[in-house]
């Protein structure tokens, strides 16, 4: 079986599609192996002194980890450089990153969230990283904050790695979505999903359940009807899946379907996920797997920034379970 690499894919892509233009590749080799530099670093854990609390807090007042910071910093170095980039912005940082002056800077901005699902790292649990890609604006030399308010659905790329047992690398540039594994011996990635499709129905939900007093009704309704199991509207029984890594949550669905929600909800009213770093980039993953990502009344990728951290809530997965949530949001009003 021919092996099909991270960069043959792109380049493939590009002679077929005219999608991938040479920038946008560079750049996203440039994604990969700091990726690669990231899961190294994971790896080695407490031997590499990289577990445990940073003592600094990020833009959210978030107390961060040793490898949130490491992560951040590896992103931001290999991507400063390479002359693909325009700007790059981080969820870790509270402005945009400006591309130093030494350095050509290029088409594309940079969005990250450089360690997904910290609060797991000590414990051993899969983690990952997310990024998207989009165009600066046309004639826009000096971006700023502004330049990256862009709806969802004008991303070029999106993707995210997830740290586990083996590292994989899940990738969509417009025409489906992939996915690549790490092969550790020689630092390659290896097309190893040439076609990731969600199945349309699901048994699973992945949900925090402490927050159940918070919910709004559509939700509750939605999770009473799958706990009933069987006996329920529904006619099926359904299982439970929360990692708490969303990375980890979005590549379980990935593999093998499911819906995965976080509602704006009671306690968190305009929602939890940040919307440019981590909703809008696994909507589009998501929706090129043939699944739909949804507030609940919205499309994700239809929604319009206001700004650069903003939070929204997050129902994707399995189209018909998403579909369904959303006709419980609208029968509510």
């Amino acid at each position: 079986m021919r092996r099909v690499t991270f960069t043959q894919y792109l380049v493939e892509q590009e002679r077929k599609r005219k999608t991938v233009p040479a920038e946008l590749r560079l750049l996203l080799e440039v994604i990969a192996r700091a990726c690669k530099a990231i899961s190294h670093a994971v790896g080695k854990g407490e031997l590499a002194d990289v577990l445990g609390a940073a003592g600094t807090d990020n833009v959210q007042g978030e107390a961060q980890k040793k490898l949130d910071v490491i992560s951040n910093e590896v992103l931001v170095e290999a991507n400063s450089w390479g002359g693909s980039l325009a700007a790059m912005a981080s969820e870790e940082m509270e402005e945009p990153y400006q591309i130093p002056n030494e350095y050509p800077k290029g088409r594309y901005l940079l969005l990250f969230d450089p360690l997904d699902g910290s609060s797991n790292i000590d414990v051993n649990v899969s983690i990952g990283t997310i990024f998207s890609i989009l165009e600066c604006p046309p004639d826009v030399t000096e971006p700023d904050e502004s330049s990256f308010l862009q709806p969802g659905a004008r991303q070029v790329a999106a993707g995210f790695a997830v740290y586990g047992p083996s590292t994989v690398m899940v990738l969509t540039v417009g025409h489906g979505t992939v996915g690549f594994t790490l092969d550790r011996e020689v630092g390659t990635w290896v097309l190893t999903q040439p076609r990731i499709e969600i199945p349309v129905s699901t048994k699973e939900f992945a949900i925090n359940t402490s927050n159940a007093r918070n919910w709004p009704a559509p939700v509750r309704r939605y999770i009473d009807e799958c706990v009933a199991g069987k006996d329920g509207p529904l006619g099926k029984d359904f299982n439970m899946r929360w990692v708490a890594s969303m990375v980890a949550d979005v590549y379980r669905i990935l593999t093998r379907g499911g819906i995965f929600m976080y509602p704006a909800d009671a306690k968190h009213k305009e929602g939890r996920l940040r919307l440019l770093y981590e909703a809008n980039p696994m909507a589009f993953i998501v929706e090129q797997a043939g699944g739909a990502a949804s507030t609940g009344t919205q499309r994700i990728l239809d929604v319009q920034p206001g700004k650069l951290h903003q939070r929204i809530g997050v129902i994707l997965g399995s189209s018909e379970e998403v579909r369904r949530v959303e006709g419980y949001y609208a029968q509510a009003g």
